[in-house]
């Protein structure tokens, strides 16, 4: 059953790193996905940009909107993310805490399912 671990990092928190604690913690999870990957349980896994140069796309009533980052409104962004094959959802929580992220972030652990599943 596939899962997937969304990172949800505090915005700023890169900067207050600095690039050898980011360089730090970027091999601690480069470490912690060749873990998951040697267990056949790794589908795919990404890093993302910080939101200064995101931007997000709404069309309303046919009209294209872009707003430029960044965003206020939330503390939070995703910075990165993995998806995993699990077979229940206690093996995906019991992965997630074992992510070195869970130290600095918060880790969202969410089944992978169609939007109207659950609805």
């Amino acid at each position: 059953m596939p899962y997937m671990l969304l990172i949800m990092e505090p915005h700023g928190q890169r900067a207050e790193r600095g690039l050898v604690g980011g360089q730090e913690a970027y091999a601690r999870m480069l470490q912690f996905g060749g873990r998951l990957k040697a267990r056949g349980l790794l589908r795919a896994t990404e890093s993302l940009a910080s939101t200064d140069q995101a931007v997000r796309l709404q069309v309303r009533e046919g009209q294209t909107r872009l707003v430029d980052g960044p965003f206020a409104e939330t503390k939070e962004m995703v910075g990165g993310f993995f998806l995993l094959d699990c077979a229940t959802r206690e093996e995906a929580l019991a992965i997630a805490s074992e992510c070195p992220a869970a130290e600095w972030a918060t880790i969202e652990v969410r089944e992978v399912a169609p939007c109207y599943h659950g609805a």
